[in-house]
C-alpha cells in the first residue's frame, strides 16, 4: 500500500520545519494592522497586528488590557466573540519577469473568513485547518490593499454557552469552556502568512508515498509531481539516508506537466518509537533545474519507513464468553514492524489558548519532556487544535507516536449537507498534510462521541465520512471511530470516588480493559504558580466564587474538583497553610498515577495501552490533572510518572493509602518488562521505611523475564510496628540492576495510648 506525503510548494519553511524549501522564488513578508470596533462604539480602530497571533492579543496590547490569565481577566474578552474583524495590508506590485505570479499564501485562518483584494472578493471560506493558495497575480494594481476579514465565533446560538455550541462547526471545542480551560475563544490568523513570488517553471504539488513489502525488507518509494511548464527542464530525485549517502536516484527530462517515479530501496533501516529502536528518517530531495543547470527548486522531505496496525488484544477473541454472541471488544493493541508494543503516553492538549503564539520552540519544550517521561505515544485529543507541523515533525524525530483525532469531542455533530461540506475540506487537508509522518500510528473521529453526553454512533454521516476519507487518503494507517470504543477504558479522574470512597489502588485492581486511553489524577498547581494568577486576598483559604473557581479548582467537573481539599485534609488533617495543602495535592496526585500506569502494564498482554489525562495545559490552572503546568513547570507527579513508565522496573500492587500500626500491610511483587530483551534473574528485597529505619520484609530471587513479558512474584507482608511518623515507604530495591528500583509514599497512624488521650484532654 503506497503511503502518500503531500508537499505544498509554496510553503517557505524555517530549517528546523520537516519540509524545507529553496526557491529561485521570493517570499514577501506583509505587515499587517487590524481593524475593530470597541462595545458601543461607532467608530472604527485600528493596531498593527502580529501574524501568525490572534485578534484577541492584537486589541488586548491595543487596549492595554491585563494579562488574560491573572484573576477573572479573561472575561475581558468575551465581547469578542461576535465582532468581525478585519486585518489589512497595504503593498506595491512586485516586479515580474515573463511567466512569474504573484500568491497569497495562509497557512491558517480561524475560522470563517472572507479574503478581498483591491476591493474584489477572492475567497470565502469556513475552516483553519485548510491552507489558502491564491494567485493574485490578475488583479494585482500598482498599489493594492489586502483584507481578510474575520467572521463572528460560530456558535448553535439555541445551545447553552458551553461546548454544545461548537457541535455545527470544526472549531475545536475546547475554547467555548472546559474543565480546564476558560471560554475564551481565539480567531484570526494563527499560521504564517505572505505573498509568493513564483517562477515561471514551477512543481505545484509533489506527493512522496511508500510500500512495504510483508517481511519489511524492501521498500518501493513513489513520487508523483504536478506543475507548471515543467518540459525543458530536468528533474533529480535522490533519497539520502540519516549518513547523508545517496542510496537511490532518478533522473529524467519531464516531457509534461504531470508524471510518477518509482525508486526501490533494498533493506530499509525501520523507523521505531524511541524506546523500541532508532527513529530512522531517510530523506527526500526533489531538484529541479534549467537547460543551463542551474538550480530552480529543491524540495527535501523527510520518510520514516514504518508499518503500523491495530490488532486485536491476547485474549480479546474469547470475549464475550458463552452464548449468544455478539463482537468483540475493539483492537486496541498497537503493532509497530510486526511488533507489539505497550503504549506509554498521555493526552496531549494545545500547549497555549491562542494557537498562533505557538513557536517550535515551544513545542520542543514539552516534547522533550514526553521523551523524559518514558512517553512513547501522544493522543492528539479532539477538543483542541490539529497542531502545527513542528510538533509531528519534533514527534518524528524524537520516536513518539501520535494518536491524532480530528477536531470533535463531546458533541453531536449532525451530519447536515453544509456541515459535511466543511468536514470533508477540513479532513482531507488535515490528513494530506500529516499522513507522511511516520509518528501518525492513529486516525480517531473524536473524543467521548459514542458516550450519552455526544449521542453519536458509527452510523453517523460525520463519522462515516472520516472513515472514507482516511481510507482515501492514507490507507495504510488504522482508523477508528472515537475513544473510547467499547473494551477501552475512559477515567476515573480522582484519587478516591466521590460516592463509594473507594480508592484508586481497588478501582484498578478489578479493572479489566483493553487500553486505558484517559484516566485522571488532580493536583494542585506550585504556590509559585497560583501567587501568579491569584490574588494576595483571594489566595488563602482557597473558596469557590474565586480566581480558584475561574482557575478550574473549584466546580470544574463535579464535586469540589480539581482540587478536593475536603479530600486531601481528610487524608492528611487541615491544612495550616497554602504550602502545606499544595504538598499534600501534589502527593496524592503523584501516588495515583503512579498505581494506574503501573496496575495497567500489570494487566498486559490483555491491556496494551495507558495513556493519562492529561499532559500539558493551555493556561495556568489553580488545580488540574495535568502533569505539567502551563508553560513547562512539571508537576510532582510528573516525576512519578516517568519512574512508572521506565522500560523495566520492580513494581508493588498496593492494597490502600492509609495504614495503621499493627495491621497486616502486604503488597503483591512484580517485574515489568516492555523491552524486547530477556532480563536476567536478580534479587529484589522489599522493605518499609521511614526517616529513622527500615525493616526488610521480603527478598525476592526472581527467575528473570522473556522479552516484553511481566513475572509475578509473590506477596510480602509485615505487621506494621509503632512507628513515630505520619508516613513511610515501601522500596524495592533490584540487587544488581538499580534502575529497576522503586519505591511508593503512603500514609501511617499510629494507635492512640492513654497517654495520647491523657495529653489530649490536657490541652
Amino acid at each position: 500500500m503506497i503511503r502518500k506525503a503531500i508537499i505544498t510548494i509554496i510553503l517557505f519553511m524555517s530549517a528546523n520545519l520537516n519540509a524545507q524549501y529553496f526557491l529561485n522564488g521570493i517570499k514577501i513578508n506583509l505587515d499587517w494592522e487590524l481593524a475593530y470596533n470597541l462595545p458601543g462604539r461607532g467608530s472604527v480602530k485600528k493596531t498593527n497586528a502580529i501574524v501568525p497571533g490572534a485578534v484577541q492579543l492584537d486589541i488586548a496590547n491595543a487596549e492595554n488590557y491585563n494579562p488574560w490569565y491573572y484573576d477573572e481577566n479573561w472575561k475581558d474578552y468575551l465581547w469578542m466573540e461576535d465582532q468581525f474583524f478585519t486585518y489589512l495590508s497595504k503593498f506595491e506590485r512586485p516586479e515580474l519577469a515573463p511567466g512569474e505570479k504573484i500568491y497569497f499564501y495562509s497557512g491558517g485562518i480561524d475560522y470563517k473568513f472572507d479574503i478581498m483584494l483591491n476591493g474584489k472578493l477572492l475567497l470565502q471560506q469556513e475552516g483553519m485547518f485548510t491552507p489558502v493558495e491564491l494567485d493574485i497575480t490578475p488583479h494585482l494594481r500598482d498599489k493594492n490593499e489586502l483584507e481578510v476579514v474575520i467572521h463572528p465565533v460560530p456558535k448553535k446560538h439555541d445551545e447553552p454557552a458551553d461546548r454544545s455550541q461548537a457541535a455545527a462547526s470544526l472549531k475545536p471545542a475546547v475554547s467555548y469552556s472546559w474543565d480546564w480551560h476558560p471560554r475564551l475563544i481565539p480567531s484570526g490568523i494563527w499560521k504564517e502568512t505572505y505573498l509568493h513570488k513564483r517562477p515561471a517553471s514551477f512543481l505545484d504539488q509533489t506527493d512522496v508515498g511508500y510500500s512495504l513489502s510483508e517481511d519489511l525488507e524492501q521498500a518501493t518509494i513513489e513520487l508523483t509531481i504536478s506543475g507548471t511548464k515543467l518540459r525543458g527542464n530536468q528533474l533529480i530525485w535522490k533519497i539520502r539516508n540519516m549518513e547523508e549517502q545517496v542510496v537511490a536516484s532518478k533522473v529524467l527530462q519531464p516531457k509534461g506537466n504531470e508524471l510518477t517515479l518509482n525508486l526501490p530501496l533494498a533493506n530499509p533501516v525501520l523507523w521505531w518509537p524511541h524506546d523500541q529502536g532508532n527513529p530512522y528518517l531517510y530523506e527526500s530531495v526533489v531538484e529541479l533545474r534549467n537547460s543551463d543547470n542551474e538550480l530552480i527548486q529543491l524540495i527535501t522531505r523527510k520518510i520514516g519507513f514504518r508499518k503500523v496496525r491495530l490488532v486485536m488484544n491476547e485474549g480479546a477473541w474469547s470475549e464475550p464468553q458463552g452464548f449468544p454472541k455478539s463482537r468483540s471488544v475493539a483492537p486496541a493493541q498497537l503493532e509497530i514492524n510486526g511488533r507489539k508494543i505497550f503504549a506509554k503516553g498521555t493526552n496531549w492538549v494545545n500547549p497555549d489558548i491562542f494557537p498562533g503564539t505557538i513557536s517550535p520552540d515551544r513545542y520542543n519544550e514539552l516534547t522533550d519532556r514526553a521523551v523524559e517521561a518514558n512517553f512513547n505515544m501522544l493522543r492528539v485529543w479532539g477538543g483542541g487544535i490539529v497542531n502545527k507541523d513542528a510538533f509531528y515533525q519534533q514527534c518524528d524525530e524524537k520516536g513518539l507516536l501520535v494518536w491524532q483525532e480530528f477536531p470533535l469531542a463531546c458533541n453531536n455533530y449532525v451530519g447536515t449537507p453544509e456541515f459535511l461540506e466543511v468536514l470533508e475540506q477540513e479532513s482531507a487537508s488535515i490528513i494530506t498534510s500529516l499522513r507522511h509522518h511516520p509518528c501518525i500510528a492513529i486516525w480517531s473521529g473524536g473524543n467521548e462521541l459514542f458516550n450519552s453526553w455526544s449521542g453519536m454512533t458509527d452510523q453517523s454521516l460525520a463519522l462515516r465520512m472520516l472513515n472514507s476519507q482516511c481510507l482515501k487518503y492514507d490507507p495504510g494507517t488504522p482508523y477508528i471511530n472515537t475513544s473510547p470504543l467499547m473494551g477501552m477504558g475512559h477515567g476515573h479522574y480522582v484519587f478516591r470516588d466521590m460516592q463509594s470512597g473507594e480508592e484508586v489502588y481497588s478501582i484498578m485492581e478489578r479493572a479489566h480493559f483493553t487500553a486505558y486511553t484517559e484516566f485522571g489524577m488532580p493536583g494542585p498547581s506550585s504556590v509559585e504558580i497560583l501567587e501568579s494568577i491569584i490574588p494576595d486576598d483571594q489566595l488563602w483559604p482557597p473558596k469557590p466564587g474565586t480566581a480558584w473557581e475561574s482557575h478550574h479548582a473549584f466546580n470544574a467537573w463535579v464535586g469540589d474538583t480539581w482540587l478536593m481539599q475536603e479530600m486531601i485534609e481528610d487524608y492528611f488533617g487541615p491544612s495550616g497553610s497554602i504550602e502545606e495543602l499544595v504538598a499534600n495535592g501534589q502527593l496524592i496526585q503523584a501516588e495515583g498515577y503512579k498505581a494506574i500506569y503501573e496496575e495497567a502494564r500489570r494487566q498486559k498482554p490483555y491491556c496494551s495501552m495507558a495513556l493519562n489525562w492529561c499532559f500539558n495545559e493551555p493556561w495556568p490552572t489553580a488545580a488540574n490533572n495535568s502533569l505539567i503546568n502551563w508553560p513547562n513547570e512539571p508537576k510532582p507527579g510528573f516525576y512519578a510518572v516517568r519512574d512508572a513508565c521506565r522500560p523495566v522496573l520492580a513494581s508493588a500492587r498496593i492494597k490502600k493509602f492509609k495504614w495503621k500500626e499493627g495491621e497486616t500491610f502486604e503488597t503483591d511483587i512484580f517485574l515489568l518488562n516492555d523491552l524486547y530483551e530477556e532480563i536476567p534473574p536478580g534479587e529484589i528485597t522489599i522493605k518499609l521505611v521511614t526517616d529513622r529505619e527500615e525493616q526488610v520484609i521480603l527478598k525476592w530471587d526472581h527467575p528473570g523475564a522473556s522479552e516484553n513479558t511481566n513475572i509475578e512474584g509473590p506477596t510480602a507482608r509485615a505487621i506494621l510496628p509503632r512507628w513515630d511518623t505520619d508516613r513511610f515507604q515501601l522500596v524495592l530495591e533490584s540487587k544488581d540492576h538499580p534502575a529497576y528500583n522503586s519505591a511508593y509514599t503512603l500514609l501511617y497512624r499510629k494507635n492512640r495510648t492513654k497517654r495520647d488521650k491523657t495529653a489530649t484532654l490536657n490541652q
